[in-house]
């Protein structure tokens, strides 16, 4: 996607240094765009941790390329002991997201197909390169299957705005590029349809309105950001006609766990009739878990909420207190929707209904 008239992945190796992988450090938007280099697993392990990076896809991305990182330092003599010690730090850097553990695992199972170390990171790089490909594909297909509801919509309202409501950001930021829950919106923007996007903030990391909002006006798509807590209130007064969310993790039986708060718009939008859609890979299944109960939910520290960073007027990033000296919060960073609130799933396989036999008939073989 374009940041002014330069168009960026979210990580790509470098090409002046081999052994190095660049990101764009997510802490800085909007205020500064920052390309931060990574040079080692613990400089992987440390991004996806502190949130230079998030969202399901570049979690998994950085952590394909954090173990190539990893196969690069590897003693020849402890080769294959450094290279499942290193999977082991950053499967536990997050543990959420669903595609963290599977490109490390598909990074680990590649390698192991090979004899010498340097077969081994040859191989782990293409590995690491294949996973972010494919997640920009992915994506570039959501975006074809989701465009037939904007669609749909648009011709009811007869060229009239199509109001999107999405929460957090899975726009090209959490992905490799065009992300999940963005990429109908960017096709149907490429296809003529009139739109505009309501932008929750998302606290307590306001990926909201520091991500979302800022991604979607590089691109010059009409949207206005709101609280959190107003989706409810625009969908009553009509003012929505469709959500979309992405997901960190997805049962095989259709339960999505994304981002908190999440799970209130899909009540909201079933109380209103409004379609809820989320937008993901099939590698952000997890096949091996039906109860979405089971989804294990991150818990962050409380700082997160009791303090909040950002530019002054002056142009200097501060970091302030919202609340009294002692205060204790809970900073739960997800929440799990049954599949009963999902309207349905749009993958780069085509939309499916949010049900365990309808998944597994659209994904053979996976489970």
């Amino acid at each position: 996607m374009k940041i002014g008239n330069h168009e960026y992945r979210t990580i790509w190796p470098d090409p002046d240094q081999p052994a190095a992988v660049c990101i764009i450090d997510q802490r800085q938007l909007p205020h500064r765009f920052v390309i931060e280099r990574l040079t080692d697993v613990e400089a992987a392990r440390i991004a996806i941790k502190d949130m230079h990076v998030r969202g399901a896809g570049l979690i998994g991305a950085t952590a394909g390329f954090g173990m190539y990182l990893a196969s690069v330092h590897a003693s020849a003599g402890r080769f294959d002991q450094e290279m499942a010690e290193a999977g082991g730090r950053l499967r536990d850097s997050r543990p959420t997201a669903r595609n963290l553990g599977w490109a490390v695992d598909r990074v680990l199972g590649a390698m192991g197909q090979r004899q010498t170390p340097e077969e081994k990171r040859e191989e782990a790089f293409r590995t690491a390169c294949a996973i972010a490909d494919e997640d920009a594909d992915f994506c570039r297909r959501i975006g074809r299957h989701g465009l037939s509801l904007i669609a749909e919509i648009s011709r009811k309202k007869k060229g009239r705005p199509v109001n999107i409501l999405t929460h957090c950001n899975a726009g090209w930021l959490a992905f490799v590029d065009f992300g999940s829950a963005t990429a109908p919106i960017y096709a149907a923007r490429d296809a003529g349809i009139p739109l505009h996007v309501w932008v929750d903030e998302t606290r307590p990391w306001n990926q909201g309105s520091r991500l979302t909002a800022w991604e979607l006006q590089q691109e010059n798509i009409p949207n206005t950001l709101i609280t959190d807590n107003a989706g409810g209130h625009l969908m009553q007064r009509g003012e929505v006609d469709l959500v979309i969310v992405g997901t960190d993790r997805t049962t095989c039986s259709g339960d999505v766990a994304n981002k908190i708060g999440t799970y209130l718009k899909a009540l909201a939008a079933r109380d209103n009739n409004i379609p809820f859609y989320v937008a993901l890979p099939s590698s952000t299944f997890d096949w091996s878990l039906e109860n979405g109960g089971d989804i294990p939910i991150e818990e962050r520290s409380g700082e997160e909420i009791t303090a909040l960073t950002g530019m002054t007027i002056g142009g200097r990033m501060e970091t302030v207190s919202l609340a009294a000296p002692g205060t204790k919060a809970a900073n739960y960073s997800f929440d799990v929707t049954p599949a009963r609130l999902v309207t349905g799933l749009i993958t780069e396989r085509g939309i499916v209904a949010a049900e365990k036999e309808a998944i597994r008939q659209m994904f053979p073989g996976c489970y």
